[in-house]
């Protein structure tokens, strides 16, 4: 009976273990209006066309996004990682349960945390074109007449 308590204890103290229940990677969605940009990452990740989604990325993780579309402006942005609410549940699960070891595992690698913001949602400018100068027409401008000789 005392090893079906035991059984039962270990078991409930690894349901709120956010490392079993959450992981330490998560799906990172880009969407853009319009669609069909490019998206690189200074962590190495990619895609090559939104809207898309770079799966296993580190919920700890901190870096900029840059979004690609010829004929539109380019677009950085930073994501860095924030404990929401999935995090923050399974730490109180830990704290309920009594899940010392749970609250440090889950603390140092990361499964707490949420990458901000995800979905990353943009709508991209159109390019300007560039503005060419108008040839100088003005009187001071112009070539002195030249009046016929004879």
């Amino acid at each position: 009976m005392l090893k079906i308590i035991a059984a039962i204890a270990a078991a409930s103290s690894l349901c709120a273990c956010a490392t079993i229940t959450r992981g330490t990677t998560q799906a990172f969605e880009v969407r853009t209006t319009p669609a069909g940009a490019s998206v690189e990452t200074s962590n190495g990740l990619y895609c090559k066309s939104t809207p898309c989604v770079i799966p296993n990325v580190a919920r700890n993780s901190n870096f900029t996004v840059t979004v690609t579309k010829p004929g539109y402006k380019t677009v950085t942005t930073n994501v860095t990682n924030a404990n929401l609410g999935g995090g923050t549940a399974n730490l109180a699960g830990n704290i309920l349960v009594g899940g010392i070891i749970g609250i440090g595992v889950d603390a140092s690698n990361g499964s707490l945390q949420d990458l901000v913001p995800n979905p990353l949602i943009l709508e991209l400018e159109p390019e300007t074109p560039a503005l060419t100068a108008a040839p100088n027409t003005s009187p001071a401008a112009s070539p002195p007449a030249t009046q016929p000789v004879g």
